[in-house]
């Protein structure tokens, strides 16, 4: 039996949402960005334009009395023909800070690419109600963490008492990384290493994570120029590595221009460079990545180098080529920037991790990862003397 519609609707306005950067007005709805029209303009990369979409760290955050309350949202999905499908995404239901439940789309418009001939079939879909009941009686706050990985058109909120906003009063944390940042292979949205992080630290996360997108873009760093931050922090180094970018000679700079952008809406905002994870196949063989065709013929995807070691000396970048950079610009940096900081990735996830928790597409950390990186990111950048105590 189909429960009755609720009877109060809420529009879906900027106060209601944290952790996006631009709310574009659609036919429909609202789309959640988390980077600017004018920097997806300079974007002219299908891959950084999906992810940027992609909500991950977004939620609707309001308080009110409602036992049951429905977002009513059309999602996209994306995938690749020949290629395991990734799990439906998840919408987690926090109550007062604890996760109350969590709910899936029964449908969704499918975007699926042929990765031979680069043909895109789309089926289209409807908005859908996603509803959760059952919510504790009397005053509370709730928030709804938006998957990580579908493009979300948000239509509105129904409940059955009213909804308002909650004023923002934690510390602003702004983060950029990749795909790993961005969330995958973790199960849900508050089970991210960034989301576990801000919310064991009690902070408020911007998550600039972006699935492939972690190069170095100046529009990225501009966007976080402009980007009101307490806490920043950068993670870069493997999408450098597995898109075969750049060479060593361009780096350097690149990393000295980046930090120079950020800092010039942010002198003085404790901020960490965090070194790439160890990932096997990338510490010494350069780019570019590939899928690993033989591993999809069994139905599975994982990942594999291509790069050439012996091209190293000239200059190809490899994950070890990038933390010795990084440690020596971070090193030479702080003599004249005493808040910038180097955390080094190999103590989030390190050798001594693979055989406890090895990376089960060769180059994305598992859901218990995610939270193993979580664990210790909090104690070496929020514990008792570290840069975001």
């Amino acid at each position: 039996m189909t429960p009755p519609t609720l009877p109060l609707t809420t529009p879906l306005r900027a106060d209601l949402l944290r952790g996006a950067l631009e709310l574009e007005a659609t036919e429909i709805g609202i789309r959640p960005h988390r980077l600017p029209a004018w920097a997806r303009a300079q974007a002219a990369d299908p891959q950084i334009l999906m992810a940027e979409a992609q909500p991950s760290g977004v939620r609707i955050v309001a308080a009110t009395e409602a036992t049951a309350i429905e977002l009513v949202v059309l999602a996209t999905r994306y995938g690749y023909r020949g290629a395991p499908a990734r799990p439906d995404g998840v919408f987690d239901l926090l109550v007062d800070g604890a996760l109350h439940s969590q709910a899936s789309l029964r449908t969704a418009t499918t975007v699926v690419t042929d990765m031979a001939t680069g043909d895109t079939v789309v089926e289209a879909a409807q908005p859908e109600a996603l509803r959760f009941d059952n919510l504790p009686v009397g005053p509370k706050t709730l928030e709804i963490w938006l998957p990580t990985h579908e493009a979300l058109e948000l239509v509105e909120l129904r409940s059955d008492a009213p909804v308002v906003p909650v004023p923002a009063d934690a510390p602003a944390w702004l983060h950029h990384g990749s795909s790993i940042s961005h969330g995958s292979n973790a199960t849900h949205p508050t089970g991210t290493w960034p989301a576990i992080a801000a919310r064991t630290a009690g902070v408020a996360l911007t998550n600039l994570g972006f699935g492939g997108g972690a190069l170095l873009d100046p529009f990225t760093a501009r966007t976080m120029r402009d980007t009101p931050a307490d806490l920043l922090s950068i993670k870069m180094g493997i999408n450098l590595v597995n898109a075969d970018l750049m060479r060593l000679r361009a780096f350097g700079p690149a990393v000295h221009g980046f930090l120079d952008t950020v800092r010039d809406g942010h002198p003085d905002t404790p901020l960490l460079v965090i070194t790439p994870i160890l990932c096997p196949i990338h510490e010494d063989a350069p780019g570019p990545g590939a899928f690993d065709m033989e591993a999809l013929a069994r139905g599975e995807l994982r990942f594999i180098a291509t790069g050439d070691p012996a091209e190293v000396a000239h200059g190809r970048l490899t994950l070890a080529v990038i933390r010795r950079e990084l440690e020596r610009i971070v090193r030479e940096r702080q003599a004249t920037d005493p808040h910038l900081h180097l955390v080094d990735g190999l103590s989030l996830y390190g050798l001594a991790d693979v055989d406890a928790h090895p990376l089960p597409d060769a180059l994305h950390p598992d859901a218990a990862t995610h939270r193993l990186m979580a664990e210790r990111f909090v104690a070496l950048a929020f514990g008792e003397g570290r840069p975001f105590a």
